[in-house]
């Protein structure tokens, strides 16, 4: 740059655009670790209410729809669910999905998928984020929540993210009383699981936890 390069408007657009990126992701981070800090001293309100999962993981699909066909990722959710009622904070319920899936979008494998199942239950509902990626390790497993953790040989450390995504939905989902887990194989992909609080505006169900169609 000091010899003219920003003479070059080649040279010019392609530094102008790693700033850009570069100032986007530090503010990505300010924002995370903010909103996990309050998350942590239980400072971040909660807005609990009754509301349609399906809508909001189909609204969830649709934002993310352009970042999917960009590594050409399939994202499967069956449209053929009646209305699922839960009660949560839909707003920070909806950045849990967008973690999940935009992880499982960042780190997975081109032409991979990434699916969602519900298994409703009595009193909960329990969703499960399924992906065919590059899987994780088990010894990674226990580490997979903590701030800033990266697993080394499956994640890109290119890909832009803050490193807080996933604790992020970890504290959303205790300030809701519930907990995550992960199942995940080399090579084969990897399970996220959650559940979440039923409303007792649903209709019937299913009592072995099989999905309703």
């Amino acid at each position: 740059l000091l010899e003219g390069g920003l003479e070059d408007p080649n040279v010019n657009r392609s530094f102008l655009e790693r700033a850009a990126k570069a100032t986007d992701r530090m503010a990505t981070i300010l924002e995370d670790l903010d909103q996990i800090t309050k998350l942590e001293v239980d400072e971040l309100k909660m807005e609990m209410r009754s509301f349609d999962l399906v809508d909001l993981i189909s609204e969830i699909f649709e934002s993310l729809e352009l970042s999917s066909q960009t590594k050409n990722i399939k994202l499967k959710f069956d449209k053929f669910y009646a209305p699922i009622y839960v009660t949560a904070d839909r707003v920070k319920i909806g950045q849990v999905f967008t973690n999940l899936i935009g992880n499982s979008i960042a780190y997975g494998k081109e032409g991979g998928e990434t699916k969602i199942n519900l298994l409703i239950f009595e009193s909960l509902v329990t969703v499960e984020v399924i992906d065919n990626g590059p899987g994780i390790e088990d010894k990674e497993i226990p580490r997979l929540f903590e701030r800033f953790y990266r697993v080394e040989k499956s994640r890109n450390r290119n890909e832009g993210g803050s490193g807080l995504g996933l604790a992020i939905v970890k504290h959303i989902l205790e300030s809701h009383g519930q907990s995550i887990s992960v199942r995940s194989k080399i090579g084969i992909g990897s399970t996220f699981s959650f559940s979440l609080d039923k409303s007792s505006n649903n209709g019937p169900v299913s009592s072995r936890g099989i999905p309703l169609k």
